[in-house]
């Protein structure tokens, strides 16, 4: 397999609405970070090849058809060069919204090492040096939200517009469906993964 569509877009982006409404469109499989927590033995070791410069992306993507989330969006360079023929979404919100909701989830659990549990450490390290990648020494507002400009900014600069897709949850089914060239489905385009749902998920890496 290979991938066909992949998503430089941060965490809490809609990367999980966006997550499903790719496999309801056909496009396979979809890696996601809850992949890597349901699959941690395997995937947290091919994460930290990568994360040391040896990606093995068809390892990683064995199985996947397309990607959103991180880790994926911290190799969205890497990516677009190894998948040369993939259509590419950045998932994107307010600056300030994503740093609203990143606070409250990611960075409230991974940014506190000391309520790790002793089990998921190798995933909450890994996760950490993703983290690192994508937002290099920012830990502030005002850095963050930099940081989260300066990205989008680089991936509509570097990848051509007849290749990119930049995407709101809110935007919904028909700019999407149009970029992958598939019907508009009957339905809501789907929203979940709000701050209760992502504690939920976080309680799998708990079970590492």
């Amino acid at each position: 397999m290979t991938l066909s569509v992949f998503s430089a877009g941060f965490g809490r982006t809609g990367t999980m609405s966006l997550k499903l409404a790719l496999e309801q469109l056909g496009q396979g499989r979809c890696h996601h970070m809850i992949e890597v927590i349901e699959n941690g033995a395997v995937q947290v070791p091919l994460w930290n090849d990568a994360l040391a410069g040896n990606p093995d992306f068809g390892a990683i993507y064995d199985g996947y058809n397309s990607a959103v989330d991180w880790p994926s969006a911290a190799f969205w360079k890497e990516l677009a060069a190894a998948y040369p023929d993939a259509k590419i979404i950045l998932s994107t919100r307010s600056a300030e919204s994503w740093h609203d909701s990143i606070s409250e989830t990611i960075l409230a659990t991974v940014w506190a090492p000391e309520k790790w549990p002793a089990q998921a450490v190798d995933w909450f390290r890994m996760v950490t040096k993703v983290l690192e990648r994508s937002f290099g020494e920012a830990k502030d507002r005002d850095s963050l939200i930099a940081v989260f400009n300066a990205h989008e900014a680089a991936v509509k600069a570097a990848i051509p517009s007849e290749r990119l897709l930049v995407h709101s949850a809110k935007d919904g089914w028909e700019p999407l469906c149009a970029f992958l060239g598939v019907p508009v489905p009957e339905g809501p385009y789907p929203r979940t993964n709000s701050k209760e749902e992502f504690f939920d998920h976080m309680k799998k890496a708990d079970d590492l």
